[in-house]
Protein backbone atom coordinates (compact mmCIF):
# COMPACT_ATOMS: atom_id res chain seq x y z
CA UNK A 1 0.00 0.00 0.00
CA UNK A 2 1.34 3.41 -0.97
CA UNK A 3 2.00 5.88 1.84
CA UNK A 4 1.55 9.59 1.13
CA UNK A 5 4.00 12.00 2.70
CA UNK A 6 2.82 15.15 0.88
CA UNK A 7 -0.19 16.83 -0.71
CA UNK A 8 -0.08 17.94 -4.38
CA UNK A 9 0.51 21.64 -5.08
CA UNK A 10 -2.66 23.74 -5.52
CA UNK A 11 -4.68 20.86 -4.14
CA UNK A 12 -8.28 21.29 -3.00
CA UNK A 13 -10.33 19.47 -0.35
CA UNK A 14 -14.06 20.14 -0.54
CA UNK A 15 -14.63 18.87 3.00
CA UNK A 16 -12.54 18.75 6.19
CA UNK A 17 -8.86 17.83 6.16
CA UNK A 18 -7.50 16.06 9.25
CA UNK A 19 -3.72 15.58 9.20
CA UNK A 20 -3.21 15.15 12.95
CA UNK A 21 -2.06 11.53 12.76
CA UNK A 22 -0.27 11.43 9.41
CA UNK A 23 3.32 11.56 8.21
CA UNK A 24 2.74 14.86 6.41
CA UNK A 25 4.91 17.63 7.85
CA UNK A 26 4.40 20.41 5.28
CA UNK A 27 1.66 21.79 3.04
CA UNK A 28 1.86 22.94 -0.60
CA UNK A 29 1.31 26.49 -1.80
CA UNK A 30 -2.18 27.30 -2.95
CA UNK A 31 -3.90 24.62 -0.86
CA UNK A 32 -7.67 25.16 -0.44
CA UNK A 33 -9.72 23.40 2.24
CA UNK A 34 -13.43 24.16 2.17
CA UNK A 35 -14.01 22.74 5.67
CA UNK A 36 -11.72 22.75 8.69
CA UNK A 37 -8.02 21.91 8.68
CA UNK A 38 -6.51 20.05 11.62
CA UNK A 39 -2.74 20.07 12.10
CA UNK A 40 -2.76 19.74 15.90
CA UNK A 41 0.42 18.44 17.55
CA UNK A 42 2.21 18.07 14.20
CA UNK A 43 5.92 19.05 14.01
CA UNK A 44 5.00 21.59 11.34
CA UNK A 45 6.89 24.89 11.58
CA UNK A 46 5.29 27.05 8.89
CA UNK A 47 2.26 27.38 6.62
CA UNK A 48 2.42 27.86 2.85
CA UNK A 49 1.51 30.94 0.85
CA UNK A 50 -2.04 31.24 -0.47
CA UNK A 51 -3.50 28.80 2.08
CA UNK A 52 -7.30 29.12 2.23
CA UNK A 53 -9.39 27.40 4.90
CA UNK A 54 -13.15 27.81 4.76
CA UNK A 55 -13.71 26.57 8.31
CA UNK A 56 -11.48 26.59 11.37
CA UNK A 57 -7.72 26.09 11.47
CA UNK A 58 -6.36 23.94 14.31
CA UNK A 59 -2.64 24.41 14.98
CA UNK A 60 -2.46 23.70 18.72
CA UNK A 61 0.75 22.05 19.89
CA UNK A 62 2.68 22.68 16.65
CA UNK A 63 6.05 24.38 16.08
CA UNK A 64 4.42 27.32 14.25
CA UNK A 65 6.12 30.69 14.94
CA UNK A 66 4.28 32.92 12.42
CA UNK A 67 1.41 32.97 9.90
CA UNK A 68 1.60 33.90 6.20
CA UNK A 69 0.41 37.39 5.26
CA UNK A 70 -2.11 36.05 2.74
CA UNK A 71 -3.69 33.41 5.00
CA UNK A 72 -7.50 33.21 4.71
CA UNK A 73 -9.50 31.43 7.43
CA UNK A 74 -13.29 31.45 7.57
CA UNK A 75 -13.64 30.15 11.13
CA UNK A 76 -11.55 30.04 14.29
CA UNK A 77 -7.76 29.88 14.56
CA UNK A 78 -6.35 27.71 17.34
CA UNK A 79 -2.73 28.53 18.19
CA UNK A 80 -2.78 27.40 21.83
CA UNK A 81 0.49 25.87 23.04
CA UNK A 82 2.44 26.84 19.91
CA UNK A 83 5.61 28.91 19.45
CA UNK A 84 3.78 31.75 17.70
CA UNK A 85 5.55 35.08 18.20
CA UNK A 86 3.62 37.43 15.94
CA UNK A 87 0.54 37.78 13.73
CA UNK A 88 0.39 39.38 10.26
CA UNK A 89 -1.03 42.88 9.79
CA UNK A 90 -4.54 42.80 8.39
CA UNK A 91 -5.38 39.38 9.83
CA UNK A 92 -9.15 38.92 9.95
CA UNK A 93 -10.50 36.38 12.43
CA UNK A 94 -14.13 35.59 11.70
CA UNK A 95 -14.68 33.48 14.83
CA UNK A 96 -12.34 32.75 17.77
CA UNK A 97 -8.58 33.28 18.14
CA UNK A 98 -6.80 31.11 20.68
CA UNK A 99 -3.26 32.13 21.70
CA UNK A 100 -3.05 30.71 25.22
CA UNK A 101 0.30 29.48 26.53
CA UNK A 102 2.34 31.03 23.72
CA UNK A 103 5.35 33.42 23.68
CA UNK A 104 3.46 36.08 21.73
CA UNK A 105 4.21 39.59 23.02
CA UNK A 106 2.11 41.86 20.78
CA UNK A 107 -0.82 41.97 18.36
CA UNK A 108 -1.20 43.91 15.09
CA UNK A 109 -2.95 47.28 15.15
CA UNK A 110 -6.61 47.24 14.17
CA UNK A 111 -7.07 43.52 14.87
CA UNK A 112 -10.74 42.49 14.76
CA UNK A 113 -11.83 39.20 16.32
CA UNK A 114 -15.49 38.32 15.76
CA UNK A 115 -15.51 35.74 18.55
CA UNK A 116 -13.29 35.05 21.55
CA UNK A 117 -9.68 36.17 22.01
CA UNK A 118 -7.69 33.92 24.33
CA UNK A 119 -4.41 35.42 25.57
CA UNK A 120 -4.10 33.87 29.03
CA UNK A 121 -0.68 32.68 30.15
CA UNK A 122 1.13 34.49 27.33
CA UNK A 123 4.00 37.00 27.25
CA UNK A 124 1.67 39.79 26.10
CA UNK A 125 2.41 43.13 27.79
CA UNK A 126 0.12 45.52 25.89
CA UNK A 127 -2.80 45.58 23.46
CA UNK A 128 -2.86 47.42 20.11
CA UNK A 129 -4.89 50.46 19.16
CA UNK A 130 -8.19 49.72 17.47
CA UNK A 131 -8.57 46.23 18.95
CA UNK A 132 -12.15 44.97 18.65
CA UNK A 133 -13.27 41.71 20.28
CA UNK A 134 -16.92 40.81 19.80
CA UNK A 135 -16.75 37.90 22.25
CA UNK A 136 -14.83 37.55 25.51
CA UNK A 137 -11.24 38.65 25.99
CA UNK A 138 -9.06 36.63 28.35
CA UNK A 139 -5.83 38.18 29.64
CA UNK A 140 -5.52 36.28 32.92
CA UNK A 141 -2.03 35.46 34.18
CA UNK A 142 -0.27 37.89 31.83
CA UNK A 143 2.06 40.87 32.38
CA UNK A 144 -0.51 43.35 31.02
CA UNK A 145 -0.51 46.66 32.93
CA UNK A 146 -2.96 48.82 30.95
CA UNK A 147 -5.61 48.75 28.22
CA UNK A 148 -5.93 50.96 25.11
CA UNK A 149 -8.40 53.85 25.31
CA UNK A 150 -10.35 52.64 22.26
CA UNK A 151 -10.68 48.99 23.31
CA UNK A 152 -14.05 47.40 22.48
CA UNK A 153 -15.15 44.14 24.11
CA UNK A 154 -18.59 42.71 23.34
CA UNK A 155 -18.34 39.81 25.79
CA UNK A 156 -16.56 39.45 29.11
CA UNK A 157 -13.10 40.76 30.04
CA UNK A 158 -10.90 38.49 32.18
CA UNK A 159 -8.02 40.32 33.88
CA UNK A 160 -7.47 38.02 36.84
CA UNK A 161 -3.95 37.76 38.24
CA UNK A 162 -2.53 40.50 36.01
CA UNK A 163 -0.53 43.64 36.80
CA UNK A 164 -3.33 45.91 35.61
CA UNK A 165 -3.50 49.09 37.68
CA UNK A 166 -6.18 51.11 35.87
CA UNK A 167 -8.91 51.00 33.22
CA UNK A 168 -9.50 53.54 30.41
CA UNK A 169 -12.21 56.15 30.91
CA UNK A 170 -15.66 55.38 29.48
CA UNK A 171 -14.81 51.71 28.97
CA UNK A 172 -17.88 49.70 27.91
CA UNK A 173 -17.80 45.91 28.27
CA UNK A 174 -20.81 43.93 27.09
CA UNK A 175 -20.26 41.07 29.54
CA UNK A 176 -18.55 40.90 32.92
CA UNK A 177 -15.14 42.10 34.11
CA UNK A 178 -13.00 40.01 36.44
CA UNK A 179 -10.27 42.01 38.20
CA UNK A 180 -9.74 39.57 41.06
CA UNK A 181 -6.23 39.43 42.51
CA UNK A 182 -4.96 42.46 40.59
CA UNK A 183 -3.19 45.63 41.73
CA UNK A 184 -6.00 47.93 40.66
CA UNK A 185 -6.81 50.62 43.22
CA UNK A 186 -9.63 52.54 41.54
CA UNK A 187 -12.06 52.35 38.62
CA UNK A 188 -12.39 54.84 35.78
CA UNK A 189 -15.23 57.27 35.26
CA UNK A 190 -17.90 56.21 32.79
CA UNK A 191 -17.26 52.49 33.28
CA UNK A 192 -20.20 50.37 32.08
CA UNK A 193 -20.29 46.63 32.73
CA UNK A 194 -23.07 44.62 31.10
CA UNK A 195 -22.46 41.54 33.23
CA UNK A 196 -20.92 41.07 36.67
CA UNK A 197 -17.92 42.94 38.11
CA UNK A 198 -15.49 41.00 40.29
CA UNK A 199 -13.09 43.03 42.46
CA UNK A 200 -12.27 40.46 45.14
CA UNK A 201 -8.79 40.67 46.72
CA UNK A 202 -7.94 44.02 45.13
CA UNK A 203 -6.81 47.32 46.66
CA UNK A 204 -9.92 49.22 45.51
CA UNK A 205 -11.06 51.69 48.15
CA UNK A 206 -13.77 53.59 46.27
CA UNK A 207 -16.06 53.38 43.24
CA UNK A 208 -16.94 56.02 40.60
CA UNK A 209 -20.23 57.84 41.15
CA UNK A 210 -21.65 56.77 37.78
CA UNK A 211 -20.70 53.09 37.88
CA UNK A 212 -23.24 50.83 36.15
CA UNK A 213 -23.08 47.04 36.65
CA UNK A 214 -25.67 44.96 34.78
CA UNK A 215 -25.47 41.89 37.03
CA UNK A 216 -23.64 41.28 40.32
CA UNK A 217 -20.90 43.31 42.01
CA UNK A 218 -18.37 41.44 44.15
CA UNK A 219 -16.36 43.63 46.55
CA UNK A 220 -15.33 40.81 48.90
CA UNK A 221 -11.99 41.18 50.69
CA UNK A 222 -11.39 44.73 49.48
CA UNK A 223 -10.61 47.96 51.34
CA UNK A 224 -13.88 49.58 50.22
CA UNK A 225 -15.41 51.77 52.93
CA UNK A 226 -18.40 53.38 51.21
CA UNK A 227 -20.65 53.16 48.17
CA UNK A 228 -21.39 56.09 45.81
CA UNK A 229 -24.82 57.69 45.49
CA UNK A 230 -25.14 56.89 41.77
CA UNK A 231 -24.14 53.23 41.89
CA UNK A 232 -26.40 50.95 39.82
CA UNK A 233 -26.23 47.17 40.34
CA UNK A 234 -28.62 44.91 38.45
CA UNK A 235 -27.91 41.77 40.51
CA UNK A 236 -26.35 40.83 43.83
CA UNK A 237 -23.95 42.97 45.88
CA UNK A 238 -21.28 41.11 47.85
CA UNK A 239 -19.65 43.09 50.67
CA UNK A 240 -18.33 40.33 52.92
CA UNK A 241 -14.99 40.98 54.63
CA UNK A 242 -14.95 44.69 53.73
CA UNK A 243 -14.84 47.86 55.83
CA UNK A 244 -18.44 48.73 54.91
CA UNK A 245 -20.51 49.42 58.03
CA UNK A 246 -24.29 49.30 58.41
CA UNK A 247 -24.59 47.21 55.26
CA UNK A 248 -28.40 47.20 55.33
CA UNK A 249 -28.53 51.01 55.42
CA UNK A 250 -26.19 51.19 52.43
CA UNK A 251 -28.31 48.72 50.51
CA UNK A 252 -31.47 50.78 51.07
CA UNK A 253 -29.90 54.18 50.53
CA UNK A 254 -27.36 53.63 47.77
CA UNK A 255 -28.26 50.49 45.82
CA UNK A 256 -30.45 51.02 42.74
CA UNK A 257 -32.11 48.16 40.93
CA UNK A 258 -32.50 48.16 37.15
Amino acid sequence: MKTYHEIPANGKCEGNLDLAHTLIESLPEGLTVDGWLNLSNKPIKSLPARLTVGGSLFLGGTEITSLPDDLVVGGSIDLNDTKIKSLPEGLAVRENLYLGNTPITSLPNGLIVKGYLELSNTSITSLPKGLVVDGWLSLSNTEITSLPDDLRVGGSLDLRNTKITSLPNDLVVGGGIDLSNTKITSLSEGLTVGGSLYLGNTQVTSLPDDLVVGCSLDLSYTQITSLPEGLTVGGNLFLNNTQIVNENNYRKKHLKRQ
